[in-house]
């Protein structure tokens, strides 16, 4: 891909006058695009979250589903169309390359949504055209969307979706500019439309040096600052986000106020943070699932008594404690504590080396075997530090003769990698951007009804039962009902192990006590608007 050399070629960083508030972010690993509909990695979200807006989204710091793009919506009586009233005047940000004509409308939301929908759309293959949250939430449900007039669009099902408005709210179902894509069409140039961003947000991109800083200029013609509404106004001069993969680095800088936010620093760093004079560690109770993912294209992990060896061969006690740093929760259930739907009788199998040596024997491959470990390079809730994991697996299983050689790479070609089916098994998990425990089962074990696996789901491992049991979960709306069969595709899940499920923490964020308004997420994307500096 071209995005590193045409984005390196930004024009350079403009001064900010001595006075200004400038908010520092430091980030943990750069984007991987810019455009939000190619894309479920938290990282970018966060980016390109503060540059577009959703029809809605989730309310900062709860569970609340809000308007955004849209006003409102209603949905009819058999559940299948959901109608939404768009709000008017809302302007485009521009860049060297185009000038908007008109303000958001209908066109937009039907170009956004028919780009992922229709093969033969003329930017279907851009960028790989590799739609994640799309393909795996959406593809087989959605039947159609129209425009009803400049300001209303109908969304029509093939059947039911209890979770529909709560996956409207992740951040890459972003609406994009259908007049931006008709312009770089028309020049021969449609990959500029997901590198240099346009959206609606509170913030617009000035520059990008891969893996280094991202720098967002305040976009004041944006909705939220037209209706009077402060948490989506932009209300500092810049905001730099500073790229460093190493958390120890990220928290040196927050406590050198080089950063004024400190994403996903060590948890084992809590005491120093609340130490500190100049910051504080902001805790939050995010939901999320870490996973090791089988690869069941490679025949050794095709017997569930191989998967079911390297499973009681882990130590999961002491590696959650460890890694964990003692504020994560030990669990054998894919759906997290943090979220309602929870199985939380589903422990992790019993720790038994001599029981895992045996299975390993009945499958006929007594002697061990050598695989590949991959190891998450960046801090997240639900893995805070993949190489310290992988290293107490790989001694775990060491124990029963299975030898893993640990690899892993920058994030971004992690996640390309992972999602082409590279990894033997591969550390890979989700952090929730909406209350409803379909989203990462789905995402990440999940297949469409062609048997295709979903984008995140990189062990490919696709069973009909459970791709049957969650369909059916997101067909009705009667809760006790759904919490039902999300506890029977938990257990499945836990019986036939396509995933070992590592847990998951609280998120903690370093915050510097001159910040003031940044609420961190607890479902989707934390927001920097609204957000001053005292």
């Amino acid at each position: 891909m071209k995005k590193a050399a045409i984005l390196g070629a930004l024009a350079a960083f403009a001064v900010v006058p001595a006075q200004a508030q400038v908010l520092t972010v430091c980030l943990e690993g750069s984007p991987e695009i810019f455009n939000p509909e190619l894309t479920s990695n938290g990282t970018t979200i966060y980016a390109l979250g503060q540059i577009y807006d959703g029809l809605v989204s989730v309310e900062p710091g709860g569970s609340n589903i809000e308007p955004a793009l849209a006003e409102s919506w209603t949905v009819s009586d058999d559940g299948r169309t959901y109608t939404f009233k768009l709000r008017q005047n809302v302007q485009w940000q521009s860049n060297e390359l185009f000038t908007p004509t008109r303000p958001m409308n209908a066109d937009d939301v039907v170009f956004t949504f028919e780009r992922m929908m229709k093969d033969d759309h003329p930017y279907a293959e851009v960028s790989g055209g590799s739609y994640v949250t799309f393909d795996a939430k959406l593809a087989d449900v959605l039947e159609s969307v129209e425009k009803t007039d400049d300001h209303t669009v109908a969304f029509k099902l093939k059947q039911p979706l209890a979770a529909f408005i709560g996956t409207m709210a992740h951040g890459s179902l972003a609406i994009t500019s259908a007049e931006y894509a008709e312009a770089m069409l028309q020049v021969g140039t449609p990959e500029q439309f997901d590198l240099r961003p346009i959206g609606t947000g509170p913030f617009q991109l000035q520059a990008y040096q891969p893996d280094a800083v991202l720098r967002l200029l305040p976009f004041k013609e944006t909705w939220g600052a037209q209706i009077g509404d402060e948490s989506r106004t932009p209300l500092v001069d810049a905001v730099v986000m500073a790229i460093s993969s190493d958390a120890s680095v990220r928290l040196q800088r927050a406590l050198a106020n080089e950063c004024l936010i400190g994403l996903y620093p060590n948890l084992s760093d809590r005491e120093t943070i609340e130490q500190a004079d100049n910051v504080e560690a902001v805790r939050t109770p995010v939901a999320s699932t870490g996973m090791l993912h089988f690869n069941f294209r490679l025949d050794k992990f095709k017997d569930q008594r191989v998967r079911q060896a390297l499973a009681q061969a882990i130590d999961m006690e002491s590696l959650v404690e460890v890694v964990y740093s003692g504020m994560g929760h030990v669990t054998g259930a894919v759906v997290p504590p943090a979220l309602w739907g929870h199985a939380s009788d589903i422990g992790p199998w019993k720790y038994d080396p001599d029981a895992a040596k045996a299975l390993l024997e009945e499958a006929g491959v007594g002697e061990g075997f050598s695989t590949q470990l991959w190891a998450v390079p960046v801090a997240r809730p639900y893995m805070p530090n993949g190489r310290r994991a992988a290293e107490m697996i790989q001694e775990d299983w060491a124990k029963i003769g299975v030898k893993a050689e640990i690899v892993t790479y920058e994030w971004a070609e992690y996640l390309d990698r992972a999602r082409k089916g590279e990894a033997e098994i591969g550390m890979f998990g989700g952090i929730y951007d909406f209350p409803d425990p379909s989203q990462i089962p789905n995402n990440y074990l999940g297949c469409s009804s062609e048997d295709k696996p979903n984008p995140s789901n990189i062990g490919a491992w696709c069973y009909e039962e459970f791709n049957a049991v969650m369909t059916r979960a997101g067909e009705i709306t009667d809760q006790d009902e759904r919490t039902k069969l999300y506890y029977r595709a938990q257990e499945i899940v836990h019986e036939e192990v396509p995933v070992i499920v590592l847990g998951g923490a609280d998120q903690i964020t370093v915050v510097n006590k001159s910040v003031e308004g940044y609420v961190p997420a607890i479902f989707g994307t934390s927001r920097l608007s609204g957000v001053t500096i005292k």
